[in-house]
């Protein structure tokens, strides 16, 4: 089971928590104050492993796996919206007791993260954001090039047959430090066959379809401002430009940032050191 994982690069114990009937695997290690992270797409939380490395030493670091990403159950028939993947994630949040979470979102972890956040701002302490968004693109000229592609009834072929998200999509976003061969199998992997692949399939769905929800989130960002934020950002991203940034700077005053000249969308994975140590900075100033 699960041969191709490369477990000197992901040497971590697996756990799973069961959401109706699958099991979300998750991993939690280290002792001390709680760090969340919440990944995006096509990703899962190997993308997170070298932050975790560093950041465990000193802080209980727990990862979750999306149902139907990384280690997690890829039930063919599954309610993969973004919403649900909020809800799953307070599910998890709650049966496990964690309180003064640091949550580290990124991607799709934005608004999943984000929408647990404001419905249980209680919970948290402070919030990393990289790379990722909080409302409606409608009015950016790339989304509206993008909705076209969306809506293609292509794109489903693409990724259920071609598993496009993660051989294609996830490669052509880094920055000055290309994903290795050895590295891109360890996301491509888990989606061994076009069952499995509906996962990835639905974000781009909820790109799709969800834009007013991202609308409705932003505008009730009043719950979570008074807490802490960094936003570490990947300056070559070709997917959401430093434009993006910007707002979420405008948005969230109670904010420091970390620009990452040399990364991309995936800062965790192309420059994990800097991350792991932006973070560690964020902890100790609060």
């Amino acid at each position: 089971m699960n041969c191709w994982l490369d477990k000197k690069e992901y040497p971590f114990n697996s756990n799973y928590f069961n959401v109706n009937g699958h099991q979300m695997h998750y991993i939690d290690e280290g002792q001390g104050e709680t760090i969340l992270f919440i990944h995006g797409t096509p990703s899962w939380s190997f993308d997170f492993r070298n932050v975790i490395k560093s950041l465990s030493k000193n802080y209980r670091c727990i990862a979750i796996d999306h149902v139907g990403f990384g280690l997690s159950d890829k039930p063919e028939f599954y309610d993969y919206s973004t919403q649900n993947h909020s809800w799953t994630l307070e599910k998890f949040v709650l049966e496990l007791g964690l309180k003064n979470i640091t949550l580290v979102l990124h991607d799709f972890g934005g608004p999943i993260g984000l929408d647990f956040a404001i419905r249980n701002s209680q919970l948290i302490k402070r919030i990393t954001v990289l790379n990722s968004w909080l409302w409606s693109s409608e009015g950016d000229p790339k989304y509206l090039k993008l909705k076209r592609i969306l809506k293609s009834p292509l794109l489903p072929l693409l990724y259920k047959y071609l598993n496009f998200s993660a051989k294609y999509i996830l490669p052509s976003s880094f920055g000055d430090n290309k994903l290795s061969t050895k590295m891109k199998a360890q996301f491509t992997r888990p989606f061994e066959n076009r069952k499995q692949r509906n996962g990835t399939l639905a974000f781009a769905h909820s790109l799709l379809n969800d834009q007013e929800w991202f609308e409705q989130l932003w505008n009730q960002r009043s719950a979570i401002t008074h807490l802490p934020f960094l936003f570490v950002w990947g300056m070559k991203d070709p997917v959401l430009s430093n434009i993006y940034l910007e707002k979420f700077k405008e948005g969230f005053p109670n904010s420091k940032t970390v620009e990452i000249e040399t990364a991309g969308h995936f800062p965790q994975e192309e420059q994990p050191m800097q991350v792991a140590e932006a973070i560690k900075l964020f902890l100790a100033e609060l």
